[in-house]
């Protein structure tokens, strides 16, 4: 640890040490049996206290929310049922509380706080307006803390799209959505997604496509406890960022860097053509011409005993490798003209335990040297190789071209549909806008202070600075 941060920690030690000796004489004053130690250590939670106030957004903002007021009057719980499952959970029931995080906390901050396991929850909130892709870029922004860690389940968000019958109270699975963005774990498997549904222009029909993986390692951030900062960034030029913590961590193009395609192929294989019968894709056969020599020998067997070896010493030739089970009983109900005659069941020797080996010893079996096995004609090039056969292409039907993939179907409001195995995963400051300053504005009056305390915490903890 270098010394000026030593120091540093050792100032806001014994600013805590100091503060909480006041507070334990005035506690004295009222009660003379109050834990001095308990007092320490409850100011020793957080080694730095900074200035938190609400943040407050700029510029073009279509959604904001903070959660310092401890209210949810702005948002809306499912109140449906879940298609496609068990009565028992079907129901959006996962319970919401607005509370401060339990480690890094910042005085006056709150965030939303998914609180049951093994449940569904839905909840969601309208935008200020729709978002209509034009021609600004969306920036979405939120953060995310797995408190507990996480055993199965997600965070993501989901931007529902825009319609006049949308009701926020029949939110659920399969409500249409815009965009589907945010972290996703279960078993060793770490996802942050980032899915958009595109409307084929021929059927309107829409499919799910959906952004390659980050090429980073996203383990720590569901297991770290520390509150990490999700931001996706679309523009109007078809291309996108995905970063966390401010770090790009992925980017692309909405027409190529998407599974499946975006666009389909022009043209396709012909349902109709099959391959004829006397199609040859050989490349090579046995040459027909070749002869079997008048002098070969197969060798014998393709094993042979290995006569090199010898058998390990003591090795017992009289003890049979099973025996039976000296503790096993006739069972009461067994009948002998039924059943037959009882036998025990058989069981490991314990004697060979111990031993190289029990009953009669053979030696090993090696490849023979002289084997060579059952002639065959050798392998020449075919001089009807046609290759692989593949079937005519033809005009797909159902092509399209759509190359401004960004103009996705508005939204009107942002949701959070999870099913989780594990409880308290905070969300905090989303904010959905379209200029980059005003997120990293937000990001810095909030998420920065969280990281600012949780990093002082960090080194002050590990730099071993109570050790005189």
């Amino acid at each position: 640890m270098q010394p000026s941060l030593r120091w540093v920690c050792l100032s806001i030690l014994l600013a805590g040490l100091a503060t909480a000796e006041v507070n334990d004489k005035e506690e004295d004053d009222e009660d003379d049996v109050t834990d001095t130690t308990e007092v320490n250590n409850e100011e020793q939670k957080n080694y730095l206290e900074v200035m938190y106030q609400t943040p407050v957004p700029s510029g073009e903002v279509f959604f904001s929310e903070t959660f310092d007021d401890g209210s949810l009057d702005r948002w809306v719980l499912s109140r449906t049922m879940k298609e496609d499952a068990d009565e028992d959970i079907a129901k959006y029931d996962g319970e919401w509380k607005v509370e401060e995080l339990k480690e890094n906390k910042l005085s006056g901050d709150l965030g939303l706080v998914l609180k049951s396991t093994a449940r569904h929850h839905a909840i969601s909130s309208k935008l200020k307006k729709p978002f209509v892709f034009d021609s600004k870029p969306l920036i979405v922004q939120y953060e995310v803390n797995f408190q507990d860690g996480i055993d199965c389940g997600g965070a993501y968000i989901k931007l529902l799209s825009h319609s006049s019958d949308l009701n926020l109270e029949e939110f659920h699975d399969r409500t249409a959505y815009t965009i589907m963005f945010g972290p996703d774990k279960c078993g060793e498997d770490y996802k942050l997604h980032f899915i958009f549904r595109h409307k084929n222009p021929i059927i309107g029909d829409y499919d799910e496509k959906h952004a390659k993986r980050p090429e980073v390692d996203l383990k720590k951030f569901f297991t770290d406890k520390k509150t990490h900062l999700y931001t996706l960034i679309l523009k109007p030029d078809n291309t996108y960022e995905i970063l966390l913590d401010q770090i790009v961590v992925s980017q692309g193009s909405l027409l190529e860097d998407v599974i499946p395609p975006l666009n389909p192929p022009k043209e396709i294989d012909d349902p109709k053509d099959k391959k004829p019968i006397e199609w040859d894709e050989r490349p090579k056969i046995p040459d027909p011409h070749a002869v079997k020599p008048e002098d070969w020998n197969e060798g014998g067997a393709a094993k042979i005993e290995d006569v090199d070896a010898v058998k390990p010493e003591g090795w017992l030739d009289d003890e049979p490798p099973l025996v039976p089970d000296p503790e096993a009983q006739k069972p009461k109900d067994w009948n002998d003209d039924m059943d037959g005659e009882w036998e025990a069941p058989l069981v490991s020797n314990p004697k060979c335990e111990t031993a190289p080996g029990c009953g009669e010893w053979t030696p090993p079996l090696i490849d023979n040297p002289n084997y060579k096995g059952p002639w065959k004609p050798p392998m020449i090039e075919n001089p009807d190789y046609q290759g692989i056969w593949k079937p005519h292409k033809i005009p797909n039907p159902h092509y399209f071209e759509d190359l401004n993939p960004f103009r996705m179907t508005s939204f009107s409001a942002v949701g959070l549909e999870l099913w989780s195995m594990t409880s308290d995963i905070y969300f905090d400051n989303f904010i959905i806008c379209t200029e980059k300053e005003v997120a990293d504005r937000w990001a810095s009056d909030s998420w920065g202070l969280k990281k600012l305390v949780a990093s002082a915490n960090e080194v002050c903890y590990s730099s071993n600075i109570f050790v005189m």
